[in-house]
């Protein structure tokens, strides 16, 4: 069995932006010499999350929505009053529900998404920061 630790970077907005890294997920493990197993994602930040997605227009704008529904900008979070300076209290709570890793399991060197399914990176914080993503790969 064999365990691949690859690293990247992504340049986001903040404020709810969603990035499509499947692609990227795909090549690095296209490129990797393990042919079957699982592939872990990670997102080294509490205010941003990884999940999956079905990746169109519509369901963006829904998710960007859903999240000020649950979890809105101009609530009087603790993180920000208690933090001098600080106005992300609603990013670290919607990192906290929607959760920084995913795992999906590969074969002959392809993720068994679902027909819709996407990996996506949605950054929730109130400016624009680099992201840094794990991938573990594990398998023969």
């Amino acid at each position: 069995m064999s365990v691949i630790t690859k690293q990247f970077s992504l340049d986001m907005q903040g404020d709810s932006q969603v990035r499509n890294i499947t692609e990227q997920i795909s090549n690095i493990l296209s490129e990797s010499e393990v042919n079957k197993g699982i592939v872990t994602i990670f997102i080294k930040h509490t205010t941003a999350s990884i999940m999956i997605f079905e990746d169109e227009p519509g369901l963006r704008k829904d998710t960007k929505s859903i999240w000020e529904t649950l979890i809105p900008v101009n609530q009087k979070w603790k993180h920000n009053t208690l933090n001098a300076g600080e106005d992300n209290g609603h990013s670290h709570l919607r990192g906290q529900i929607q959760g920084q890793s995913l795992t999906v399991p590969f074969l002959e060197k392809k993720l068994t998404l679902g027909t819709w399914q996407q990996i996506v990176v949605i950054d929730f914080d109130t400016r624009a920061r680099t992201r840094e993503i794990i991938m573990q790969i594990v398998g023969e």
